[in-house]
Protein backbone atom coordinates (compact mmCIF):
# COMPACT_ATOMS: atom_id res chain seq x y z
CA UNK A 1 0.00 0.00 0.00
CA UNK A 2 2.81 2.40 0.85
CA UNK A 3 4.39 1.87 -2.61
CA UNK A 4 1.08 2.71 -4.29
CA UNK A 5 0.75 5.94 -2.28
CA UNK A 6 4.33 6.94 -3.13
CA UNK A 7 3.66 6.42 -6.85
CA UNK A 8 0.45 8.46 -6.73
CA UNK A 9 2.14 11.33 -4.87
CA UNK A 10 5.02 11.34 -7.38
CA UNK A 11 2.60 11.31 -10.34
CA UNK A 12 3.72 7.97 -11.74
CA UNK A 13 0.21 6.66 -12.36
CA UNK A 14 -1.48 7.73 -15.63
CA UNK A 15 -4.25 9.94 -14.26
CA UNK A 16 -2.04 11.98 -11.97
CA UNK A 17 0.73 12.55 -14.52
CA UNK A 18 -1.73 13.52 -17.30
CA UNK A 19 -3.40 16.14 -15.09
CA UNK A 20 -0.09 17.70 -14.06
CA UNK A 21 1.12 17.79 -17.68
CA UNK A 22 -2.11 19.46 -18.85
CA UNK A 23 -1.89 21.93 -16.01
CA UNK A 24 1.69 22.78 -16.89
CA UNK A 25 0.80 23.29 -20.56
CA UNK A 26 -2.16 25.51 -19.69
CA UNK A 27 -0.09 27.59 -17.27
CA UNK A 28 2.71 27.94 -19.82
CA UNK A 29 0.22 28.98 -22.50
CA UNK A 30 -1.32 31.56 -20.18
CA UNK A 31 2.12 32.99 -19.30
CA UNK A 32 3.13 33.25 -22.96
CA UNK A 33 -0.19 34.91 -23.85
CA UNK A 34 0.11 37.41 -21.00
CA UNK A 35 3.70 38.15 -22.02
CA UNK A 36 2.68 38.90 -25.60
CA UNK A 37 -0.19 41.13 -24.47
CA UNK A 38 2.10 43.00 -22.09
CA UNK A 39 4.61 43.57 -24.90
CA UNK A 40 1.89 45.04 -27.11
CA UNK A 41 0.60 47.29 -24.35
CA UNK A 42 4.04 48.50 -23.22
CA UNK A 43 5.29 49.17 -26.75
CA UNK A 44 2.08 50.52 -28.25
CA UNK A 45 2.94 52.71 -31.21
CA UNK A 46 2.57 56.45 -30.85
CA UNK A 47 -0.28 57.74 -33.04
CA UNK A 48 1.04 59.59 -36.08
CA UNK A 49 -0.11 63.17 -36.60
CA UNK A 50 0.43 65.57 -39.45
CA UNK A 51 2.46 68.71 -38.82
CA UNK A 52 -0.75 70.76 -38.93
CA UNK A 53 -2.55 68.50 -36.42
CA UNK A 54 0.35 68.67 -33.96
CA UNK A 55 1.13 72.35 -34.33
CA UNK A 56 -2.49 73.52 -34.07
CA UNK A 57 -2.20 72.77 -30.31
CA UNK A 58 1.37 71.69 -29.44
CA UNK A 59 1.51 72.69 -25.75
CA UNK A 60 -0.11 69.52 -24.32
CA UNK A 61 2.53 67.42 -26.12
CA UNK A 62 5.66 69.22 -24.85
CA UNK A 63 8.01 66.68 -23.27
CA UNK A 64 6.06 63.76 -24.70
CA UNK A 65 6.93 61.20 -27.36
CA UNK A 66 5.18 62.18 -30.60
CA UNK A 67 5.15 60.92 -34.17
CA UNK A 68 4.63 63.37 -36.99
CA UNK A 69 4.65 63.24 -40.77
CA UNK A 70 5.10 66.00 -43.29
CA UNK A 71 7.22 67.14 -46.17
CA UNK A 72 10.81 68.36 -45.87
CA UNK A 73 10.90 72.08 -46.67
CA UNK A 74 13.02 72.71 -49.76
CA UNK A 75 16.55 73.81 -48.76
CA UNK A 76 16.00 73.37 -45.01
CA UNK A 77 18.32 70.41 -44.36
CA UNK A 78 21.37 71.63 -42.40
CA UNK A 79 23.91 68.86 -41.79
CA UNK A 80 25.99 71.12 -39.52
CA UNK A 81 23.22 71.65 -36.97
CA UNK A 82 21.58 68.30 -37.84
CA UNK A 83 18.20 69.99 -38.30
CA UNK A 84 15.58 70.40 -41.00
CA UNK A 85 12.10 71.83 -41.29
CA UNK A 86 9.03 69.67 -41.74
CA UNK A 87 6.06 71.45 -43.29
CA UNK A 88 2.36 70.91 -43.46
CA UNK A 89 -0.33 72.98 -45.16
CA UNK A 90 -0.31 75.79 -42.58
CA UNK A 91 2.47 75.07 -40.05
CA UNK A 92 6.13 74.08 -39.92
CA UNK A 93 8.14 72.18 -37.30
CA UNK A 94 11.89 72.05 -36.73
CA UNK A 95 13.29 68.52 -36.54
CA UNK A 96 16.62 67.81 -34.81
CA UNK A 97 18.05 64.52 -36.01
CA UNK A 98 21.45 64.47 -34.24
CA UNK A 99 20.63 61.29 -32.27
CA UNK A 100 18.16 59.78 -34.74
CA UNK A 101 18.40 56.71 -36.88
CA UNK A 102 17.74 58.07 -40.36
CA UNK A 103 16.67 55.90 -43.27
CA UNK A 104 18.17 56.48 -46.69
CA UNK A 105 16.81 59.17 -48.93
CA UNK A 106 16.41 62.18 -46.63
CA UNK A 107 16.08 65.04 -49.07
CA UNK A 108 14.14 68.13 -50.01
CA UNK A 109 10.41 67.76 -50.71
CA UNK A 110 10.36 64.17 -49.40
CA UNK A 111 7.56 62.93 -47.19
CA UNK A 112 9.06 62.07 -43.80
CA UNK A 113 7.91 60.29 -40.65
CA UNK A 114 9.70 61.55 -37.53
CA UNK A 115 9.35 60.21 -34.01
CA UNK A 116 10.79 61.81 -30.89
CA UNK A 117 10.20 64.19 -28.00
CA UNK A 118 8.58 67.57 -28.63
CA UNK A 119 10.49 70.43 -26.97
CA UNK A 120 10.03 74.18 -26.70
CA UNK A 121 13.41 75.90 -27.08
CA UNK A 122 14.25 79.54 -27.83
CA UNK A 123 10.63 80.47 -28.57
CA UNK A 124 10.26 77.63 -31.09
CA UNK A 125 8.98 74.07 -31.08
CA UNK A 126 11.58 71.43 -31.90
CA UNK A 127 11.12 67.70 -32.29
CA UNK A 128 14.21 65.93 -30.91
CA UNK A 129 13.92 62.91 -33.19
CA UNK A 130 14.96 59.36 -32.40
CA UNK A 131 13.66 57.86 -35.65
CA UNK A 132 13.28 59.34 -39.12
CA UNK A 133 11.84 57.35 -42.00
CA UNK A 134 11.50 58.62 -45.54
CA UNK A 135 9.03 57.55 -48.18
CA UNK A 136 10.23 55.63 -51.20
CA UNK A 137 10.49 57.63 -54.39
CA UNK A 138 7.71 56.88 -56.78
CA UNK A 139 8.51 55.33 -60.14
CA UNK A 140 6.15 57.92 -61.65
CA UNK A 141 8.29 60.79 -60.28
CA UNK A 142 11.33 59.35 -62.08
CA UNK A 143 9.39 59.08 -65.36
CA UNK A 144 8.17 62.65 -65.08
CA UNK A 145 11.71 63.96 -64.49
CA UNK A 146 13.16 62.06 -67.47
CA UNK A 147 10.58 63.38 -69.95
Amino acid sequence: MRILLDRVSKGVLGGASMWSRRTRIMVLGAVVTLGLLATLLVQAPVPTRTVDELMSDPDPHIGEEVAVRGEVLDGSIDNNTMMFTLEGESFTLQIRYADASVSNGLGDNRTVYAEGVLLYEDDAYVLDATTIKTSCPSKYEEEAQSE
